[in-house]
C-alpha cells in the first residue's frame, strides 16, 4: 500500500448514491473494461502498467503467474457459523470521520460503485454477509499486496516470543549478516517496523519508483534474489527513527531478517504458526523470488473466509479458544500509533491504525485491498478488490465508511 493510498480529511466523493438494487439485478462495476468477455483472463507479468483486463484473473491467481510457497492448512479446518439473514447495515460517505454528506448507504449500493472482488463482514465468528463479483468464488486466493506486511510483522512478535529474535532493538544484520555495511543492515527491527529507517525509498507507483525497482527484482525474478532486491538503496536521508515515511523495501528488509532468525522459509513459518492454528480452510501461498525467498513487502494469496479469520485472530489480540497464537501483547503493541510521523492516520508495526483512540486498526493493500478490525466489537469487514488506481485511490474512502457504518449498525 503507498503511504498516500490512506483516507484524508478531505474526501472526494466518487459518484452519488445510486439507486439500491438487489444483488441480482445489477452487475459489477466495469465488467466489460475488466475482461468479462475473456473470462477474466491471467495474464503474465509484463513492463509497464497492468491492463485493467488482466486485473480479475491475476489477483486472484497471482501465484500462477509469479512462483510461490504453499502455506499449508490444517487437517482439519474451524469451522465459522454463518447468520440466517443479513442483518441491515447502513453507513453515511462523504466525509469518512464524521459521517457529514450523504446518508443511506448499503451493501448492495456499495457493490454497486466499488470494483469489490469480494466483500466478507464478520463479528466474532458469525459470517454476517460474504458476496463475490466478476466470477470469482469462495476457492479464490486473492493477492494481499501489502497486507502482507501485517503478517510479517506479527511473525516478528511471534519469534520473539520463541527466542529466535532477540528484541526489536537488534540491527538488522544481526539476523542478515549480508547486509552489513548496508544501511539496512544498520537499521534497528523497531524502525523498520515503523517505516522510519531514514533509508531513501520512493514509492509513487509510477513505474520509474524505487517499489517499481523492488518489484522487478523481486516479482520479476531479476536478479539472484534475496538481500540482493534491497541492495541499490543505499542512502540514508536522515537519522532513523526520526520520521514515518511508507517504504516496501522496510518491510522486505523484515522479511529477510525473520527468515534468518527461524531458518525456514517464510511460508512454512506461518503455516506452522498461524495459519494451521487458526484453522484456515485452504492453502494459502506466498510469492518467492529468483532465490526462493518469500516476498515480504506482499504476495500473501489466500481466500475470503481465510483473510476473515485472520482479521478476527487480531480482534481477539492474537488468541483463539483459550490458545494464545500470537503475543497478546505483541498484538497490541502492533495495533496502536507507534511511528513518529504519518499520513492522518496512524501507524503501529506495519499496521495501519485507523480511529487511534479506538484502535481500530487495518491491513491495507493496493487497488483496495483491506482486512478492518474494530476489536472492541470483535468486528471484521474484508475487501478484495481490483481498483484501477495503486495509489492515490478515491474508492478508499468508501471502504472506510462502511466499515464505520458496519460497526455501529452491529452495537
Amino acid at each position: 500500500m503507498a503511504k498516500i493510498d490512506v483516507p484524508t480529511l478531505s474526501v472526494r466523493v466518487v459518484v452519488l448514491l445510486a439507486a439500491i438494487a438487489s444483488t441480482s439485478s445489477f452487475g459489477a462495476l466495469d465488467e466489460a473494461l475488466l475482461g468479462q468477455a475473456e473470462g477474466y483472463p491471467v495474464c503474465p507479468l509484463t513492463p509497464g502498467p497492468t491492463e485493467p483486463r488482466c486485473l480479475v484473473g491475476r489477483l486472484s491467481h497471482f501465484d500462477q503467474v509469479v512462483p510461490a510457497r504453499k502455506v499449508a492448512k490444517p487437517d482439519a479446518r474451524r469451522a465459522l457459523k454463518r447468520a440466517a439473514k443479513e442483518p441491515a447495515i447502513s453507513y453515511t460517505f462523504g466525509e469518512a470521520y464524521t459521517f457529514r454528506e450523504q446518508p443511506g448507504g448499503t451493501i448492495d449500493g456499495f457493490l454497486q460503485r466499488s470494483r469489490n472482488t469480494g466483500l466478507l463482514v464478520m463479528q466474532g465468528d458469525t459470517i454476517l454477509v460474504e458476496r463475490y463479483q466478476y466470477d470469482r468464488k469462495p476457492e479464490h486466493r486473492f493477492q494481499s499486496y501489502s497486507m502482507a506486511k501485517t503478517v510479517v510483522a506479527m511473525l516478528v512478535g511471534i519469534a520473539i516470543a520463541e527466542k529466535k529474535i532477540d528484541s526489536i532493538d537488534d540491527l538488522a544484520e544481526k539476523y542478515v549478516p549480508a547486509l552489513k555495511g548496508h544501511p539496512y543492515g544498520g537499521t534497528r527491527l523497531r524502525h523498520l517496523l515503523t517505516m522510519s529507517s531514514g533509508v531513501k525509498f520512493t514509492e509513487y507507483y509510477d513505474g520509474r519508483d524505487d517499489v517499481s525497482v523492488l518489484d522487478r527484482k523481486a516479482l520479476g525474478q531479476q536478479g539472484p534474489g534475496g538481500v540482493d532486491t534491497v541492495s541499490t538503496f543505499t542512502q540514508r536521508e536522515r537519522p532513523a527513527g526520526e520520521k514515518f515515511s511508507y517504504a516496501s523495501g522496510e518491510s522486505e528488509v523484515l522479511g529477510l531478517v525473520l527468515r534468518g532468525a527461524v531458518g525456514k522459509p517464510l511460508a512454512e513459518y506461518l503455516s506452522e504458526k498461524i495459519w494451521q492454528p487458526m484453522g484456515a480452510e485452504a492453502d494459502a501461498s506466498w510469492l518467492t523470488d529468483a532465490g526462493g525467498f518469500e516476498t515480504g513487502y506482499m504476495g500473501i494469496n489466500a481466500t475470503l473466509r481465510d483473510w476473515g479469520r485472520l482479521g478476527m485472530l487480531l480482534a481477539n489480540d492474537g488468541e483463539l479458544d483459550g490458545k494464545q497464537i500470537i503475543p497478546a501483547e505483541w498484538v497490541r503493541a502492533a495495533t496502536v500509533a507507534q511511528a513518529p510521523n504519518t499520513y492522518g492516520i496512524a501507524y503501529g508495526y506495519q499496521t495501519w491504525v485507523i480511529r487511534p483512540a479506538e484502535r481500530m486498526f487495518a491491513l491495507l493493500g493496493v487497488r483496495g485491498q483491506a482486512v478492518m478490525v474494530d476489536p472492541r466489537t470483535k468486528t471484521v469487514v474484508v475487501h478484495t478488490a481490483v481498483h484501477g488506481r495503486p495509489a492515490n485511490d478515491p474508492l478508499r474512502d468508501e471502504q472506510y465508511a462502511l466499515f464505520f457504518g458496519v460497526v455501529n449498525s452491529l452495537k
